[in-house]
């Protein structure tokens, strides 16, 4: 669709009025930690703003359209729960005060956001400009689906590894010991340093970063549209704080997450190379509506968290049977 420099501007612009609404909250008095009810109205609220720009991208530009950023969305979001994962550990090495942590995430996926919008970009024009992409979108896709499912059955937990940028910032500027606050920079002694908190931030921007590698080519195989792929990834990473919070400890019960994640990838790569093949004129190629794709990720995102907190329940249960007799 032929999208309008009014629509970009006005979800740019409203995106950053309430980033800034939400740093502003955060930087007022003095830190504090992010509680469990404040992260659940503010994952509500952020997913009933994505729902509110669905309607109104029904209303505006029709039900078609609405539909791909709706399945957008759900397999951004979906996808954005494994980053979570390497978030804590993150967090955990970098040993970030939980008052803080809020401002770190807020900062550092931003950034993302800025990254991201790039890879968008660059995906988008390759896509119109060498169609033979999609196969090979399509095919990393189905091959990221299989390796997950091999790590998770090989037990191998998520590593953080620091990248080249992260490496860069800590030999190019000088960095204090502990952290001062939630300032990025302090002056010591005449000279102007960096704190671990700029480096905590890099090091969420550019590992989502990494993480986009699956989660752009998985959206392109639901729409080509930029203005789609641009504002279901801006909504997914918006709501993605306050799941942090909200989750918690409940990731380490998602057992069976993995096999959901890996499952929609899967699906939607074998989809793009389905309907790169359609267009190429192969007949027996079906062409998957969204509604369908739509109807397949919600539906394994919702079966998959269903499965594991009953496994997790049923473990918790057989842990409690067992503790007297082990006493």
């Amino acid at each position: 669709m032929t999208v309008p420099l009014w629509a970009w501007i006005a979800v740019i612009g409203g995106l950053l009025v309430v980033l800034a609404f939400d740093l502003w909250i955060v930087d007022r008095g003095e830190a504090r930690e992010f509680s469990m009810r404040q992260a659940g109205y503010w994952v509500t609220f952020y997913v009933a703003l994505a729902a509110l720009f669905g309607v109104g991208l029904w209303a505006t530009f029709g039900a078609d359209k609405a539909g791909e950023f709706f399945a957008g969305y759900i397999t951004e979001y979906s996808l954005s729960v494994d980053n979570l994962f390497i978030f804590f550990i993150i967090m955990s090495r970098f040993a970030v005060p939980r008052a803080y942590q809020h401002k770190v995430l807020l900062v550092g996926i931003v950034l993302a956001l800025v990254m991201r919008g790039i890879f968008i970009a660059l995906g988008a024009a390759a896509l119109e400009r060498f169609s033979w992409l999609f196969y090979v979108f399509g095919a990393f896709l189905v091959y990221t689906a299989v390796n997950l499912i091999r790590q998770h059955l090989k037990g191998e937990e998520e590593e953080f590894n620091e990248n080249v940028l992260l490496r860069w910032v800590r030999r190019a500027f000088p960095t204090t010991e502990g952290y001062a606050g939630s300032k990025v920079t302090v002056k010591i002694d005449g000279r102007r340093m960096v704190t671990p908190m700029l480096i905590v931030m890099v090091a969420i921007g550019t590992t989502d970063l990494l993480f986009a590698l699956d989660s752009i080519p998985a959206i392109f195989g639901l729409t080509q549209d930029p203005y789609v792929v641009f504002t279901a990834n801006a909504f997914a990473l918006m709501g993605l704080r306050q799941l942090y919070f909200l989750l918690g400890g409940l990731l380490q019960r998602l057992v069976y997450i993995s096999y959901g994640l890996a499952f929609i990838l899967g699906f939607i790569g074998v989809k793009l190379i389905m309907e790169a093949l359609h267009a190429s004129g192969v007949s027996w190629a079906p062409e998957i509506p969204i509604w369908v794709s739509l109807t397949v990720i919600g539906s394994t995102m919702a079966i998959t968290t269903v499965a594991s907190l009953i496994k997790a329940r049923m473990m918790s249960g057989e842990g409690e049977q067992t503790h007297p007799e082990q006493v």
